[in-house]
C-alpha cells in the first residue's frame, strides 16, 4: 500500500509510504492519500489526524517528476482531490498534524502546508525548487508561505530553490516545535488527542473558522467571528458551559503538575 491508516483511538495516522522513493507523489499515492483523508473525514470515530511520511528521509519530496513527464503538467495544477494531495488535506474537516519526519520539497511543502499544525523532527527540511524546475506552483505555495513566515523570508526560499533546516525554521515560524526523530510521532499523537478531547463539533467549527477567517481581510474575518459567534453563542446552555469551565479548571491543574 502506498498510503498506511493506523488509528490510535480517536487518532489516525495516516502515513505516506513510498520510502524507498522518498515518498514521491506518484499518481498511486495521491489517490491512496485522497482516500485515505476522505475515509478518515468521514469516520465519526477519528477526531484528529496525523499526516507523516514512511522512513527518516521524506515527508514527501514532492510530484514524481519522471512519472509527471509522462503524464504531462496538468497534474500540477489538478483541483480533483484525487490528483490533488493539498485538497485532500483541506477538505479533512478535523486538525491534521503534519509529522515532518525528512525532507520536504516543492509539491511536498505544499503537502505539509495543508496540514493546521507542523512539528518538525531535526532531520525536518524544506525546499521549494519551483523555480529551479521550472514549473510554477498550483497548490498554494506562493500564497500561503509569505502570510506565515513573511513574504521576505518567502522570497529568500522560493526564489533560491536553498534548503530550510528544522532549527531555523521552527524559529521562522513554520514548525510549531523541534523534537528529536524517535519522539517526533509520539509528540504528534499527543497533540492530536489532547484536540481529540474536546468537543469534536466545536473543533471543527473553531478550525472552519480560523480558516474561513484568515482567507478574508482582517476586517471582514472579524466580522465573520462576529456573526458566527452571535449565532452560536445564543444556543449554548449554561449549564453544560458551567461544567465544562469545571473540567477545563481541572485539566489545568493536572497540566500543571
Amino acid at each position: 500500500m502506498l498510503v498506511t491508516t493506523d488509528r490510535d483511538g480517536p487518532v489516525a495516522v495516516v502515513t505516506m509510504n513510498r520510502p524507498e522513493a522518498m515518498n514521491a507523489l506518484s499518481r498511486g499515492l495521491r489517490a491512496e492519500l485522497a482516500a485515505a483523508m476522505e475515509a478518515v473525514n468521514a469516520d465519526p470515530e477519528v477526531r484528529a489526524v496525523v499526516l507523516t511520511g514512511a522512513g527518516t528521509r521524506a515527508f514527501t519530496a514532492g510530484l514524481d517528476l519522471k512519472e509527471l513527464g509522462v503524464e504531462g503538467l496538468g497534474a500540477a495544477n489538478a483541483e480533483e482531490a484525487l490528483a490533488n494531495p493539498v485538497k485532500a488535506i483541506e477538505q479533512c474537516k478535523k486538525p491534521v498534524i503534519g509529522a515532518i519526519n525528512g525532507v520536504a520539497i516543492t509539491g511536498g511543502f505544499e503537502v505539509a502546508l495543508a496540514c493546521d499544525v507542523l512539528i518538525g523532527s531535526e532531520n525536518a527540511r524544506f525546499a521549494d525548487t519551483h523555480a529551479r524546475v521550472g514549473i510554477m506552483p498550483g497548490w498554494g505555495l506562493s500564497q500561503k508561505l509569505s502570510r506565515l513566515i513573511g513574504i521576505s523570508r518567502a522570497k529568500e526560499l522560493s526564489l533560491s530553490g536553498n534548503f530550510l533546516d528544522a532549527q531555523t525554521a521552527c524559529a521562522w515560524g513554520l514548525l510549531n516545535r523541534v523534537v528529536p526523530a524517535d519522539q517526533l510521532l509520539a509528540t504528534c499523537k499527543q497533540l492530536a488527542q489532547d484536540m481529540a478531547s474536546a468537543d469534536p463539533h466545536m473543533v471543527q467549527a473553531y478550525k472552519a473558522l480560523i480558516d474561513e477567517g484568515f482567507a478574508l481581510p482582517f476586517g471582514e474575518g472579524m466580522a465573520r467571528e462576529h456573526a458566527h459567534s452571535s449565532a452560536a453563542n445564543a444556543q449554548v446552555d449554561k449549564a453544560e458551559v458551567e461544567a465544562r469551565r469545571l473540567a477545563v479548571m481541572e485539566r489545568g491543574r493536572t497540566q500543571q503538575g
